[in-house]
């Protein structure tokens, strides 16, 4: 009989223990719902996103003159009563979207600027839009749909008392090579703000855990009389070009003559190239662009001319923060990835078919890849970079172009005026708000990623790579 008891008691022990271990406590469980809640007002915003991401597919607004990008983003947060600044730091298109007081406060990133020279209809052969110069080869009409999108449903969550904070979206203007980012930094737009969140189109699903380089750019104009100009532009090209074998090997520098002259035999008394000077190291960057300069005035000295440059950009590498990766990762995994129609199948088989190395399996678009660290690595530039040296700061990149697509590509754009494009942009829309729902929802996450972010950062004071000058807000023309 004793041993009967005894028996009962450790079945009844065990019992109970597994129900504690099976029992959600009431903060897990209102964080589970308002995910919940986060994903089904996605799924029910798409159609709506949808239109929105290939409206400004069709707008395709290069960097400073995304007049009408910009104004449907803001008319899209003013109707979901967000309160909106426009026209901050100095430039016209951009923005500060605002819901919420108090703290923490979450800041999502969102970008819609075109490339030049990418106009594409949606179709898997190189088709060119008459007429027209750009193209979303980048994906950013997808960008900042996304982290919109992502923006009202936190905004939803807030209105509905479920959860405690402020949230802002930023519109952030002419990534591409013009900075945008950097002058809202150095406006001081980010002061105050605990963590941001971003995201950038992709052929792949995965969280950013990956450097980029820092750049700084810049017009180089040289003028004289005729036949002297020209001269001078190609002194400083050979020059730097011999330069090469003497910089570190990581760095990159790529130039284009953007004024040459109009005829082979009349020789410009003005010519311009547009230089970017680029290496994992934001000191590195600074002084090899010197030594790009130290060329042109070589060139200029040389051929009896006078030199003019204009910084047109400058972006820090960007620095990476493991706490709000995980997160990010985790949340990255439960929303899943990108799952094509037999239609879309087709699509992608012959997009692939033009590209000039083996393209991976359809099917990477539906897998999360695992988060792997690589510091000082990375092959583009981004004013992220600047952000995440203000503000603890985290992204991911989201399958809207078919597996092996190359970003700044025709192909790039095809893939985003389709469904393909918005598939890939609902994945990120939702990883983001389930990361803010839970940095909103756990003050520890956010200590310990300031933490971390203030230990990377060092002693390092902020300072813009780009100095002082205003927007350059005719980079383009």
């Amino acid at each position: 009989m004793k041993r009967i008891l005894i028996l009962a008691f450790v079945v009844l022990s065990i019992q109970v223990i597994a129900q504690k271990k099976n029992r959600i406590d009431p903060a897990t469980q209102q964080l589970n719902a308002n995910k919940e809640a986060a994903l089904a007002a996605l799924n029910n915003a798409y159609e709506a996103d949808k239109k929105t991401a290939l409206q400004i597919w069709e707008y395709a607004e290069v960097g400073y003159k995304e007049n009408k990008s910009a104004a449907l983003h803001v008319q899209n947060l003013k109707a979901a009563g967000f309160a909106i600044e426009t026209g901050v730091a100095e430039i016209p298109t951009a923005f500060v979207a605002t819901y919420g007081s108090g703290s923490p406060v979450i800041g999502i990133l969102a970008e819609y600027d075109a490339l030049p020279g990418l106009a594409q209809t949606a179709n898997p052969e190189k088709n060119p839009i008459a007429g027209k110069n750009a193209g979303h080869g980048c994906g950013h009409h997808l960008f900042g749909t996304a982290s919109v999108g992502a923006g009202i449903a936190i905004k939803e969550l807030i209105a509905a008392g479920k959860l405690k904070g402020t949230i802002k979206v930023y519109g952030c203007p002419a990534e591409e090579g013009g900075s945008g980012k950097v002058y809202m930094v150095r406006a001081g737009l980010f002061n105050g703000v605990d963590a941001v969140i971003h995201w950038h189109p992709g052929n792949a699903n995965e969280v950013t855990m990956t450097s980029a380089l820092a750049n700084k750019s810049a017009k180089f104009r040289f003028y004289g009389v005729s036949a002297h100009a020209a001269d001078a532009v190609e002194a400083m090209d050979n020059m730097v070009n011999m330069m090469r074998e003497h910089v570190p090997q990581e760095t990159r520098i790529h130039y284009i003559i953007t004024s040459g002259g109009k005829a082979p035999n009349v020789v410009p008394d003005f010519a311009e190239a547009y230089y970017y000077v680029r290496h994992p190291k934001r000191k590195d960057v600074v002084e090899i662009f010197d030594r790009v300069v130290k060329a042109a005035e070589g060139g200029a000295l040389g051929t009896g001319t006078s030199m003019k440059y204009e910084i047109i950009g400058g972006t820090h590498d960007l620095l990476l923060n493991r706490t709000l990766a995980e997160v990010m990762q985790a949340n990255l995994e439960k929303v899943g990835g990108v799952t094509y129609s037999e239609e879309e199948k087709a699509f992608g088989k012959k997009l692939q078919a033009s590209f000039f190395s083996a393209a991976p399996a359809l099917e990477e678009a539906a897998s999360i890849r695992p988060l792997k660290i690589i510091p000082d690595a990375g092959d583009g530039s981004t004013d992220v970079g600047d952000v995440s040296y203000a503000i603890p700061t985290v992204g991911l990149s989201a399958a809207t172009w078919i597996p092996g697509t190359p970003a700044h590509s025709w192909q790039a754009v095809a893939c985003g005026g389709t469904e393909i494009g918005t598939k890939g942009m609902l994945v990120a829309s939702k990883t983001m708000a389930l990361t803010a729902i839970d940095l909103f929802s756990n003050a520890n996450i956010i200590k310990t990623a300031t933490e971390e972010f203030n230990k990377a950062k060092g002693n390092y004071n902020y300072k813009a790579i780009l100095g002082d000058r205003k927007p350059a807000l005719n980079y383009r023309d």
